[in-house]
């Protein structure tokens, strides 16, 4: 084989190579009531959605060899790894972003975060895109407690704010003056705020759970560390303070 006489020719190549494998991407989410899996490639998409109220841990794997085992690619070959951090149930959030962290030490391919409300966004617009053309998206979830996560979102999807934890009301107050749609399970709660309000936001997908078959190609970059869930509250169980257990005699 002639050798190019061309000094970049080299780094062309590898960055050909770079851009092909960043094409192969391997997303996932376990955060709320589903596990989803995608697949994505240059052209091409294989994916797996199930309604799971338990076991996202004994089916993440499978899913993933399932969707894996459609795609023209093996695991050495993902340029890009895709986790939901959350927020969500902290089991939920400890199984995807576990399996993130496993594959990319095993395979050496890089992790990327994205939020389970932005990827309930994206699936509230491929659901109902007419909806959600022209408003502000707020992607409420029912954290219990009288409280919800909510992200909200721009016409085009591009996050207003960090997702937080929040009371219905509050939200309500934070959204008035403006279009909103709101989707996910706390929409009908923040909608009933905002009539108490005295104002009106539109509440639809009660029952939408986080897709990543729907996040778009391009939407999640590689991050600076490994994945930690976000946790916008702390765990029901904590350890009693001064707490001991009595010596047998």
């Amino acid at each position: 084989m002639r050798r190019s006489s061309d000094p970049d020719a080299g780094h062309c190549t590898l960055r050909i190579v770079l851009y092909a494998q960043l094409m192969n991407i391997l997303a996932f989410d376990t955060c709320f009531g589903a596990c989803s899996v995608t697949a994505t490639w240059d052209g091409g998409r294989a994916g797996r959605f199930e309604r799971l109220v338990r076991g996202h841990a004994e089916r993440l794997t499978p899913m993933i060899g399932e969707v894996m085992s459609e795609a023209p690619f093996g695991f050495s070959e993902i340029g890009l790894i895709v986790v939901a951090t959350g927020p969500g149930t902290f089991t939920g959030q400890r199984v995807g972003i576990a399996a993130a962290r496993a594959l990319a030490v095993a395979t050496g391919a890089p992790v990327g975060t994205i939020s389970s409300l932005a990827v309930m966004a994206y699936t509230a617009a491929a659901a109902i895109p007419d909806e959600v053309a022209g408003k502000v998206l707020a992607v409420a979830v029912d954290a219990r407690r009288g409280e919800i996560y909510l992200q909200t979102f721009a016409g085009d999807l591009a996050p207003l704010g960090d997702p937080e934890l929040t009371t219905p009301e509050a939200a309500a107050r934070g959204l008035g003056g403006r279009a909103v749609l709101a989707v996910g399970s706390g929409a009908e709660a923040l909608a009933a705020a905002a009539r108490d309000l005295g104002f009106d936001i539109a509440a639809r997908l009660k029952d939408l759970e986080p897709d990543v078959r729907f996040i778009p190609e391009g939407a999640v970059k590689p991050a600076r560390e490994m994945p930690r869930p976000l946790y916008l509250r702390p765990p029901d169980a904590k350890p009693q303070d001064g707490a001991a257990l009595a010596r047998a005699p």
